[in-house]
């Protein structure tokens, strides 16, 4: 199994950023997925990203999830 993010624009189009390991960043465990998105989300939402899906393999477990503030 391998969890991965989906970075999406406001619009929920899927977009590639240059962001350290954000591209094709896959990883073995929600845990670690999660930990890594908690890391990175300010850098991804100047990089451009306004939201994101957490998948398992190509099963979307939640999102989108909003980077902005409520």
């Amino acid at each position: 199994m391998a969890w991965r993010w989906q970075l999406e624009s406001q619009s929920g189009e899927p977009v590639t950023v240059d962001v350290e390991g954000a591209a094709d960043a896959t990883f073995p465990t929600r845990a670690d997925a999660e930990s890594w998105v908690g890391e990175v989300w300010q850098d991804l939402l100047e990089a451009g990203v306004d939201a994101v899906r957490l998948f398992e393999d190509d099963r979307e477990v939640y999102g989108p999830m909003s980077l902005h503030s409520a």
